[in-house]
């Protein structure tokens, strides 16, 4: 796979930094994460993964992570700024120690500002990045899509690019370098088309009243008879005279403007409610009317185009969950899903790889310096 021989250190944490790992995992990298002895496992992402559970707070538990990443090509922690210092795990320190290392630190404000030492999520971070304004309905109060924006995309995937940025130019200079991914940023950036197009005919009207915030009724979602939905963007001309088609509509009485909007989508309103969404479904199956089911998340992995692209995977608890995206032609990242470590599982496995003796393990064994879940493991 691309990142075959990929040495990752991920430090335990929710949602964007698990994710960011789950991607270099995906792809082939060899993820080892650093777990804290006896703490509630949280993560969701841990797929491929390796688990070795550290007491952080012990001299001898610091000395072990610092011997992890005298020869990582990676580090992801997304503790608050100042953190890792007092851990004496800094950049300073470690980059010394291993310059090749590409350090990534992952939080909601960044390392520096008036704001970058506070607590907060992701509602947080895409209100602050000016984000959250654009996402609303009319009338309505600013609604988070739950935590996609600043956690997934501005978070654990950003941060994901920004370290393969810095793996391919430290094949040019031989040097890592400090990745400083703020979830504020990176959301913003995600965004940026939204700032550079406000000067378009699609913006104008206030939040809720545009062409893509809900103000189009060719651009929204509607109740089918059996209480599902249908999604619908025809915005350009021909999808919209193909989605008029389907309904039974004319041009003449359902012109393509905002400036009747309330009509037309309280007639989309009761039109999509006299049919179920199959049927719906049916109807527009073979037309470029962009008008498409709103799967629930059991159906997607199921639909036919997902099925033939093998976008799901299934577990071994028969649950699906989505495989790796872009696909790569030539080393695709992985099939199926890899199972996920449980905490501590591989303390004393990977203890071994780096070098200590089975007295030395045992010793930290019975010192609470690390912990391995299975007691009758091998030293």
């Amino acid at each position: 796979m691309a990142l075959r021989g990929v040495k990752v250190i991920e430090f335990a944490g929710l949602a964007p930094g698990p994710f960011c790992g789950m991607i270099l995992s995906d792809f082939g990298a060899k993820v080892i994460r650093i777990d804290k002895p006896h703490s509630v496992d949280m993560d969701k992402l841990a797929r491929g993964k390796r688990s070795i559970a550290i007491d952080m707070k012990k001299k001898d538990g610091i000395g072990i992570v610092k011997k992890l990443c005298s020869d990582a090509d990676v580090l992801i922690e997304p503790f608050r700024a100042g953190v890792m210092e007092k851990l004496g795990l800094g950049p300073k320190s470690l980059l010394t120690e291993n310059p090749k290392l590409v350090y990534a630190r992952l939080t909601g404000y960044g390392q520096r500002g008036v704001m970058s030492t506070r607590a907060g999520h992701d509602i947080n971070y895409i209100a602050t990045s000016g984000v959250l304004s654009y996402l609303r309905r009319k009338g309505k109060k600013p609604h988070a899509p739950v935590n996609l924006l600043a956690d997934f995309a501005g978070g654990g995937m950003t941060c994901a690019l920004g370290i393969m940025l810095a793996l391919y130019e430290r094949t040019q200079s031989g040097q890592g370098q400090v990745i400083d991914a703020s979830m504020v940023e990176g959301s913003a950036y995600i965004a940026n088309w939204l700032w550079r197009s406000s000067d378009l005919p699609i913006w104008g009207r206030p939040p809720g009243e545009n062409l893509l915030d809900g103000g189009a009724p060719f651009y929204d979602t509607y109740e089918t008879a059996d209480k599902k939905y249908m999604a619908v963007g025809a915005l350009e001309p021909q999808f919209y005279v193909k989605l008029l088609q389907g309904l039974g509509l004319s041009l003449d009485d359902y012109p393509q403007s905002l400036s009747k909007s309330d009509k037309l989508k309280d007639k989309l309103t009761q039109l999509f409610a006299t049919k179920t969404r199959d049927e719906w479904t049916e109807i527009f199956k073979e037309t470029d009317a962009c008008c498409t089911p709103v799967l629930e998340p059991n159906e997607a992995p199921i639909h036919p185009h997902n099925v033939e692209n093998k976008s799901f995977l299934q577990n071994t608890d028969g649950k699906y969950e989505s495989g790796p995206a872009p696909k790569l032609s030539r080393t695709p990242g992985v099939d199926k899903v890899l199972p996920a470590p449980y905490l501590g599982q591989h303390t004393v496995e990977i203890l071994k790889e780096i070098g200590f003796s089975g007295n030395t393990i045992q010793n930290f064994i019975d010192s609470e310096v690390v912990h391995q879940r299975q007691s009758s493991a091998k030293l």
